[in-house]
């Protein structure tokens, strides 16, 4: 038995987050797989994976520790935790590729945010994670380059590898932070699914308001279309803020907006990943904040 992997798995443990034991030295949970389920035990009813048999027993923890140096992962989703990877770029990438850290802090100063201020954890491969505590009401699923590019969250349906578990590559260390704070709003904005468009029909959709919004996705496209280096992001960003509230209204489809941004972007340089991403979540803040036209009684 490893103590200080034990330690690591009762001091998640002690913060309510739900843990369960990974393969000694790697990422990869150590339970069976549903192909090699005895049906016995925790899984007499049936199979139970890694998220349903994690837990905050210290009994449990003890016992299981004690047959093995396991690393520990921790399942964000019964932790109520949406925890931000903020990876690095992969070895066959540009050198001069941003990395997960640097296109969030660009996202967050886009957005008029700080970097939150939350318990953060160093991974093995430099990488950074940020833990939150998920909004309750919310049952939020992994994202992979929804916020920013080499930007990833995982809530239900995901784990996290704790602080204390130790890999060939390094150790997972805790860098910052005392507690998880709550998932700001604007972050939720954005992981949210998208609301669908009200339209009343007190507000029809006329020949008129769609050449006016037609005639605004024009002005926008030829805005990114003209960006010059250091400013394409960031026009891409207003452009998709600009347009969301013409979906909103139900004047223009989402598909239209966003091929037609998407092909902006991508003329002026940007990856497309990077491209999609912005509008995810500009496009996501938008729709939420303009569902009703400001003529509207």
């Amino acid at each position: 038995m490893s103590t200080h992997l034990l330690n690591a798995a009762l001091a998640a443990a002690a913060r309510g987050w739900h843990v369960f034991p990974l393969r000694p030295g790697t990422k990869r949970p150590a339970l069976h797989g549903e192909a090699a389920c005895p049906r016995t035990g925790a899984c007499e009813a049936g199979h139970r994976k890694w998220e349903q048999r994690a837990t905050t027993d210290s009994e449990r923890i003890r016992a299981t520790w004690a047959a093995g140096a396991f690393n520990v992962g921790i399942a964000t989703g019964p932790s109520g935790l949406l925890v931000v990877d903020l990876d690095m770029p992969k070895d066959n990438s540009n050198g001069d590729a941003p990395d997960g850290a640097a296109t969030f802090g660009a996202l967050c100063e886009r957005t008029g945010h700080a970097v939150p201020d939350t318990y953060r954890t160093q991974t093995a491969s430099g990488g950074w994670h940020l833990y939150f505590t998920a909004p309750s009401g919310a049952r939020l699923a992994n994202t992979a380059g929804t916020i920013a590019p080499l930007v990833d969250t995982r809530a239900w349906g995901g784990y996290v590898v704790a602080a204390g578990s130790i890999t060939p590559a390094g150790p997972y260390e805790t860098v910052s932070g005392p507690v998880a704070v709550s998932l700001p709003s604007w972050l939720l904005s954005i992981l949210k699914p998208a609301p669908k468009p009200v339209q009343t029909p007190s507000m029809p959709v006329t020949a008129q308001s769609r050449r006016y919004a037609d005639r605004a996705l024009g002005n926008e496209v030829r805005s990114v279309s003209g960006a010059q280096l250091g400013q394409r992001e960031a026009r891409l960003f207003r452009a998709a803020r600009a347009m969301g509230r013409f979906i909103a209204w139900g004047d223009l489809p989402r598909h239209e907006v966003e091929q037609a941004l998407q092909e902006a972007g991508e003329a002026v340089g940007l990856p497309p990943s990077q491209c999609r991403a912005t509008l995810r979540s500009a496009l996501n803040w938008s729709i939420a904040h303009n569902q009703r036209r400001r003529d509207a009684a």
